[in-house]
């Protein structure tokens, strides 16, 4: 019995592993390494290289692991590139979706949880944002995520098939204990993006957009914590076991910081007054989003531990200091 994590060599997955290994859980991770990391996935952990698109490899995967859920993270997540390039988002995030889910259903798994995204809302009318407000995307990317998220619905109603969606808002930090963090050279997260520009791996960081109709006039975000936002995973996972019906949650701490609020957090923690450039309007950002979590603690029980802004941009800077270490130790291998 084990659990099919894609994308499981990524930033969000890789944690979702080790939070399977410390639950005693057997995962198995399929990933074809586009942003994710050989070395992100801990020894012993079957890595499959490929795409969760095909059929076939997925397949056999099912088969030969004995997948009895299925975790899926694996997607395109850059929202003003899905505007630019929305038939790439719909292939990878939707298409290839559908046939996973086929998969799934031919293979008698019966426990699928889906990350999604709080994008699935588009500019709410109120915030915090609950699971029942209308759903009008406006971005591809949201778009691309919904429709996923209408294919389990219909899925499970015509199968023995149970679903959780979660729509994050925005994750940030790194595993407590250094093991597994944000690792992609050219992420767009904006926690990431500062802790690369205090540490002068950046010359300079872009805000975009000061005039929306917040306090400070730059957008307003609910940052959850890595390891948080996969133990939401993890509870998902026990509510589908004890059969729980088809359920979604939004995951989020119900707190908004405005971009300039965190640059600020990590000017202090970092102790660093980097450069900050000030630019417009991206498309497709919506101006203010915050999560409702009432439903997350009580249908899954969950309990956020590390829902403190300083105590996250500490994580992301301790772990991107050991990432730029690696990446050092690793280029003098090769000189």
């Amino acid at each position: 019995m084990s659990v099919l994590v894609t994308g499981g060599a990524g930033y969000i997955g890789s944690h979702m592993v080790l939070e399977l290994l410390d639950a005693g859980e057997q995962p198995v991770v399929l990933d074809n390494l586009s942003t994710g990391f050989r070395w992100a996935v801990p020894e012993g952990v079957p890595l499959i290289i490929g795409d969760f698109g095909d059929q076939a490899l997925v397949d056999q995967v099912i088969a030969d692991h004995g997948v009895t859920a299925i975790i899926h993270f694996a997607a395109k997540i850059v929202v003003p590139e899905s505007v630019a390039d929305p038939l790439s988002y719909y292939e990878n995030n939707t298409a290839k979706a559908r046939n996973l889910i086929a998969c799934a259903v031919k293979g008698g798994v019966k426990h699928f949880i889906f990350s999604s995204t709080a994008a699935v809302y588009g500019e709410p009318k109120a915030n915090p944002v609950t699971e029942n407000e209308p759903l009008a995307p406006v971005s591809p990317y949201g778009r691309s995520k919904l429709m996923v998220e209408w294919m389990l619905e219909d899925v499970s109603r015509a199968h023995d098939f149970k679903h959780v969606v979660l729509r994050y808002f925005n994750v940030a930090g790194a595993d407590p204990k250094g093991r597994t963090g944000q690792s992609t050279p050219n992420a767009t997260h904006l926690i990431k993006v500062a802790v690369q520009t205090a540490l002068g791996h950046r010359k300079d960081m872009e805000v975009f957009g000061t005039d929306y109709p917040t306090p400070d006039g730059s957008c307003l975000r609910d940052y959850i914590q890595v390891s948080d936002l996969v133990r939401a995973h993890m509870d998902a996972l026990r509510y589908l076991r004890k059969g729980g019906e088809s359920l979604t949650c939004n995951c989020g701490y119900e707190r908004g910081y405005s971009v300039l609020d965190v640059i600020n957090v990590v000017k202090k923690v970092s102790g660093v007054d980097f450069r900050v450039k000030l630019s417009g309007r991206r498309p497709g950002d919506p101006a203010a989003i915050v999560a409702g979590n009432a439903r997350v603690r009580e249908k899954l029980g969950w309990k956020p531990l590390f829902d403190d802004l300083s105590q996250i941009v500490t994580q992301a800077l301790n772990w991107e200091r050991r990432l730029h270490n690696r990446q050092n130790q690793e280029s003098g291998k090769k000189e």
